[in-house]
């Protein structure tokens, strides 16, 4: 057997797949096709580029996904070691600056003997040797033709949506007021509309251009990152009460609570660059720049980065994979990321955290790990090896994956207490297999 471990994408999951398998002593060849050759959404040749957002979502533990971070620092995770020490200001949630977040994932990697990175795209599963795919949403068609022919399945995919970054320089402040929702902070930028502004933009973009699909793709968008236009089809009041829900914010210059808002993110350290929140399109980048700045105090808006939509490429996991992430007809073969059904930046780091350790340990002989499914990431790697799941689409960690409390709360009452089964129990399960468990880092 071969004594290293080839990591297909250095992504997120990838890396991490890497970082975890070098941690336990195992050689690792990391291959990554960029700069050779970028997909349609990557534009950097770091590795650990983030695509779609520069938040890591809510850091709070009454919240499945802060759980989950928490669960990947007391596993000693690279993604959230980095993501803590490269953070910019966006309230409850963890947003980071992408440049020095990419960066600095690619510096550690590239500091370990252990780990070798090679930059050439790998257009076929390797025959022979341990293997862990983490190619990612994007998955280049030679792949995922391969990756067809050594499951017999038909792939899935969706699509996902990219929002845009407009120049902080160019916000008219004077309209523009900062606000996190009920006085928690001042995170946020909000654009506060009318309802015949609200009435005026969402006309616009039922009507404004799209790009259109190309002849072999199929729409079918993840519930959880709409494009903004598809929302906005589904009824005239529906942004209202989505991403433009205006609850719990109030507009300085009137005292009143808007019609509607639209939030603006931090993207990076400086405060120079600001993402549309939920703003993900597939409007044309003309289109884009027409309607948005409709927007009260987008008027003369600078778009760094316009909106896209992206084709995210699956397996139906379910089906193939079982609970250690090892593809069950060839348990050599292991994924992570994106590709197994998880939706997300941390999902996709925590199945990479999980691809590499059990890797690491079938190459040594050693039993393989899952954690107990009372956890986040116990309660995703349920959902994906879970054979009862037919009709099989991505997900995000929530709590409606936990197993039941063995009492009745509710609200956050309930979250809270999930959250303290779930490290207690893995904290329980990580002294039973020997693994270190690391101090609560969050900052």
């Amino acid at each position: 057997m071969n004594q290293h471990i080839t990591i297909i994408g250095g992504g997120l999951a990838g890396c991490e797949a890497a970082w975890q398998s070098a941690q336990r002593g195992i050689s690792v060849l990391l291959y990554e096709m960029k700069p050779q050759r970028f997909s349609p959404a990557h534009v950097s040749p770091l590795l650990g580029e983030l695509v779609c957002s520069n938040s890591l979502r809510s850091n709070s533990l009454a919240n499945a996904v802060g759980l989950l971070k928490e669960e990947m620092r007391q596993l000693g995770s690279l993604t959230m070691a980095v993501a803590d020490e490269t953070r910019v200001p966006a309230g409850d949630a963890l947003a980071v600056d992408r440049q020095a977040f990419a960066a600095r994932i690619t510096s550690r990697l590239q500091s370990l003997a252990k780990i070798k990175i090679i930059r050439e795209e790998i257009r076929e599963i390797p025959a022979g040797g341990i293997v862990i795919v983490a190619s990612g949403p994007l998955t280049s068609p030679p792949l995922v033709e391969s990756m067809k022919q050594l499951t017999g399945e038909k792939t899935l995919y969706f699509y996902d949506a990219i929002a845009p970054i407009v120049d902080g320089d160019s916000l008219n402040m004077n309209i523009i007021f900062r606000a996190s929702r009920y006085g928690r902070g001042d995170d946020y930028l909000n654009c506060p509309l009318t309802r015949e502004e609200y009435y005026r933009f969402v006309g616009e973009l039922g009507q404004g251009g799209k790009v259109p699909y190309r002849e072999f793709e199929t729409p079918v968008h993840f519930e959880g990152c709409l494009p903004i236009e598809e929302i906005a089809g589904r009824g005239r009041e529906t942004l209202a009460y989505g991403p433009m829900k205006p609850v719990g914010l109030r507009d300085p210059r009137t005292g009143k609570i808007p019609y509607a808002v639209v939030q603006l993110r931090q993207e990076n350290e400086q405060g120079t660059a600001f993402n549309l929140v939920g703003f993900q399109t597939k409007l044309k980048w003309k289109e884009q720049e027409r309607i948005f700045r409709m927007l009260p105090g987008l008027e003369q808006a600078v778009f760094l980065r316009f909106g896209s939509l992206h084709r995210n490429t699956f397996i139906h996991a379910p089906a193939l994979l079982q609970r250690t992430l090892q593809l069950k007809k060839d348990e050599r073969i292991f994924f992570a990321g994106q590709i197994t059904g998880v939706e997300g930046y941390v999902e996709s780091s925590a199945m990479g955290l999980l691809a590499g350790i059990n890797a690491a340990l079938y190459l040594q002989g050693k039993p393989l790990l899952f954690p107990p499914p009372t956890t986040a990431m116990g309660s995703l790697i349920h959902y994906l090896s879970n054979p009862l799941v037919k009709e099989f689409q991505p997900m995000n960690v929530n709590f409606g994956l936990f197993p039941p409390l063995d009492r009745r709360l509710r609200g956050k009452e309930k979250h809270k207490a999930l959250a303290e089964r779930a490290l207690k129990d893995l904290q329980e399960w990580a002294k039973g297999i020997g693994t270190q468990i690391y101090a609560d880092k969050r900052r």
